[in-house]
């Protein structure tokens, strides 16, 4: 543990362990990418993911979470986070989120992706971009020896470096520590910040930008776990987990460990495996 908010560091076994459930998490994501077009549901995507993880032998980290009733969250448009998949059926120019979470021998992965369905509006690719590349500039910011409150430092200066009308970073909603339980401290913020705890090997994160196309105000509906925008403005959500080591991070849920995007902000990855 390290500090007052009792941040658990893992070991290296640890993070290879959680490195599987990463894997797991980042074939149902691609399953659920590869399914969504026009026409299908929000509980057909669930259906999709569920299906991989539990043929992986995980269990989904969200079914039953709080009362949580599906295994994905799948928000549309002006749905932040948290959308409860159902009978809604997905149309042209949607902008789709999907956010999965799975365990694995008693450890969690978490990550998330953002889709337009064809014909998408350019402003709404636009966000979608913006928002992956505020993720992973914020885990480059990952480097041992550095601060936590360096993340939500990268992802703001990355999203107001973006053309075009100013986006909106949702703050109420952050990143955070998993390992043995999906949300763990510390936070991890998508803004600027207090500086935050040391980062050391063995910290890992979830790191989850949320940007909109207008104001960053939200609300929760009726359902008590959909998050919409108040002015009803598209919205994006990315997110991986990843694990620091000794020589640098290393992304749990990119098939790739993250090597291609962070080397292309001049960051090297640290696998393990």
């Amino acid at each position: 543990m390290l500090g007052r908010d009792r941040i658990e560091l893992k070991t290296p076994d640890q993070v290879r362990a959680m490195r599987r459930a990463g894997l797991v998490v980042a074939d149902a994501l691609a399953a659920v990418r590869a399914a969504a077009r026009p026409g299908l549901s929000t509980d057909d995507l669930d259906a999709v993911a569920e299906e991989v993880i539990r043929s992986a032998g995980a269990v989904p980290s969200f079914l039953g979470y709080h009362g949580f009733p599906r295994s994905l969250c799948v928000s549309v448009n002006e749905e932040v986070v948290h959308g409860i998949p159902g009978a809604r059926v997905l149309v042209p120019g949607d902008v789709v989120s999907v956010d999965c979470g799975a365990v694995l021998d008693g450890w969690h992965g978490d990550a998330a992706f953002t889709t337009v369905l064809e014909p998408a509006d350019p402003a709404d690719t636009a966000l979608v971009e913006v928002t992956e590349r505020s993720m992973w500039a914020g885990i480059a910011a990952l480097a041992v020896g550095g601060r936590l409150g360096d993340v939500g430092a990268a992802v703001e200066a990355e999203v107001e470096r973006a053309e075009g009308p100013p986006l909106g970073i949702v703050e109420g909603y952050v990143g955070h520590g998993i390992g043995t339980a999906m949300h763990q401290a510390p936070e991890v913020l998508n803004h600027r910040g207090p500086r935050g705890p040391k980062v050391r090997a063995g910290l890992c994160v979830a790191v989850e930008p949320m940007v909109v196309r207008g104001d960053p105000e939200t609300d929760v509906l009726d359902d008590e776990w959909t998050v919409v925008t108040r002015d009803r403005s598209r919205a994006a959500h990315w997110e991986h987990s990843v694990a620091v080591g000794e020589h640098g991070p290393w992304v749990l849920t990119s098939p790739d460990g993250g090597r291609a995007a962070l080397a292309a902000l001049g960051v090297a990855v640290a696998p393990l495996d």
